[in-house]
């Protein structure tokens, strides 16, 4: 080998060694610069909506205590539920997801308010089971339209429209289990 030649490729070797190393310098700078910009523009899971009060209103609960057939009450109570839906759903088309949380909450509030009501009357009464029944049968129109209203939900409210529909899910089987006591079949009445 000449000796001038080998010392321009020891030359050319640092200068490829050092352009490595700017390059990855700078590619990490450049990670880091873009982090913040990365991270801003992930949701937070934690940044969703708190869930709405469960509470009826003053209209709703004088309507309710009015009624004190068990089977008037069950009826009342599920038109003042789809009410409910019914206005969730137009505040949703509308893009008020408050008002519409609120109605959900409500609805919530009417669902807790029957069910303890129902429990609280003679559940061995025919009259008391036959509206459990009723109830349970309210209750699976809802699912559907509270899906539909989900859809077009941003993610800050979808955590506890997801419950909603859950927690209805399991309040048609609580509504359901008065239906069936220890044994399959009821034993007769003595009178």
């Amino acid at each position: 080998m000449i000796p001038g030649q080998n010392s321009t490729r020891l030359e050319r070797l640092k200068r490829r060694g050092i352009s490595r190393r700017v390059g990855i310098f700078c590619l990490f700078a450049l990670i880091l610069a873009a982090s913040p910009v990365i991270t801003a523009a992930q949701t937070d899971p934690d940044e969703s909506a708190p869930p709405p009060v469960r509470a009826i209103s003053r209209d709703e609960g004088i309507q309710l205590n009015r009624e004190k057939d068990v089977k008037a009450r069950t009826l009342v109570a599920l038109n003042l539920m789809n009410a409910r839906i019914a206005a969730a759903e137009k505040a949703a088309a509308l893009e008020d997801f408050e008002k519409m949380y609120t109605e959900l909450g409500g609805f919530l509030g009417i669902l807790d308010n029957t069910f303890d009501f129902l429990l609280r009357s003679d559940t061995n009464s025919d009259k008391v089971l036959g509206n459990f029944k009723r109830f349970e049968i309210g209750l699976r129109g809802f699912v559907p339209k509270i899906e539909v209203i989900r859809r077009e939900l941003p993610l800050r409210y979808e955590p506890f429209v997801k419950s909603t529909i859950k927690y209805i899910r399991d309040a048609r089987s609580r509504a359901l289990e008065p239906l069936f006591g220890d044994t399959v079949v009821r034993e007769p009445r003595r009178n």
